[in-house]
């Protein structure tokens, strides 16, 4: 447990656009030197959540404290959370009509009153942190997207924040130039400053995060470090996100089921997803249906695919079942033609899974 007063606290936060809710009863801590990486389907409220931490999208209820400070009261000066709370945004946001060293420089004179020298030397030591010291006197046009966006993040480090909050900062680039922008983050990340980052590169947030936020449905489903959330999910909606798990499902019902239709979409599944399984997993579906499981109906059939794991599993769930309906024969037959046969008990009945 850490003792230390958090930078962050937030509780019960909500926010509603009209009728529509977007967070609900929002509730966590962060404490400095934290990596918190926000994950989650899209329109769960991830970026809603950094807006409100900032109070571009001020909350309909609950509370901010930032270093004990209440920032939700009214006539808080916003000003002075924002020189705590730096900020990178999807888009960039660079003025044009400046250089690079002028968007660098422009908010520590203005707002910091540093030294126009000041702010020029603390400039040209943070674009040499991002690689971009050669930059300094090109303007926003002649940069690249991987450029402009390690520029917004020097822009952002020259404020001096205590956090900074990245808004999906590689979303908006041509995937040649996410990395360059995601080796600055790991840098900061290893500096020990304070981030929270909304991200959809899965493999990034697993290898920079010192904990994962999962959000769902506008709340923040699962709260724990990496290795629980990638490897010991608690949700089924988390390892399903985390898994990148594609489906298949096919209802049987009775004996008239349409198994040319099944056919068909396994091949169209194993094509999509670039597996090399289809006529094994069609020949382990017509055995098990027309064989094995003839006499028991209904039963749902489920084709899934791990795109982060690799996993590819035919899984026959019987319900109100409560003993395996295979027998030593079926299982003799089974076992050489996958990788593994589980036979498992469930909630809501029996499980047969056939991982290819």
């Amino acid at each position: 447990m850490n003792n230390q007063r958090p930078i962050i606290s937030v509780s019960h936060l909500t926010k509603r656009f009209g009728e529509l809710e977007v967070l609900r009863d929002i509730n966590f801590e962060v404490h400095q030197g934290e990596v918190i990486s926000l994950i989650g389907p899209s329109g769960t409220g991830k970026s809603t959540l950094l807006r409100a931490l900032n109070m571009l999208e001020p909350p309909t209820s609950g509370e901010i404290c930032i270093d004990g400070e209440l920032i939700t009261v009214k006539g808080y000066p916003l000003h002075k959370m924002r020189q705590k709370i730096g900020m990178v945004f999807q888009s960039f946001n660079l003025f044009d009509h400046m250089t690079v060293l002028g968007n660098i420089t422009d908010a520590p004179i203005q707002l910091l009153h540093l030294p126009e020298a000041q702010a020029k030397e603390d400039a040209l030591a943070l674009l040499k942190k991002v690689g971009l010291v050669q930059k300094a006197e090109a303007y926003p046009s002649e940069l690249s997207g991987g450029q402009k966006q390690r520029v917004a993040i020097a822009r952002a480090l020259a404020m001096h924040p205590e956090v900074i909050l990245f808004d999906e900062p590689t979303s908006a680039l041509d995937p040649t130039m996410v990395g360059e922008v995601l080796s600055v983050i790991r840098q900061l990340a290893k500096s020990g400053l304070t981030m929270l980052i909304v991200t959809h590169e899965m493999r990034f947030a697993q290898d920079v995060s010192s904990r994962i936020f999962f959000m769902n449905e506008g709340r923040i489903y699962e709260d724990g470090k990496p290795e629980q959330i990638f490897e010991h999910p608690v949700h089924s909606a988390t390892k399903a996100f985390v898994q990148r798990i594609q489906k298949l499902v096919y209802e049987i019902d009775s004996d008239d089921f349409d198994y040319l239709q099944i056919h068909t979409g396994i091949n169209r599944f194993c094509i999509k997803y670039n597996l090399h399984l289809g006529e094994q997993a069609y020949a382990l579906v017509k055995e098990m249906l027309f064989t094995h499981m003839r006499d028991i109906r209904p039963l749902t059939l489920r084709m899934t695919h791990a795109e982060l794991s690799g996993v590819t599993s035919l899984d026959f769930m019987i319900e109100n079942l409560d003993h395996s309906p295979l027998n030593d024969a079926a299982r003799e037959s089974l076992r050489p033609k996958v990788k593994q046969l589980i036979e498992e008990t469930t909630t809501r009945g029996f499980r047969v899974k056939l991982l290819l």
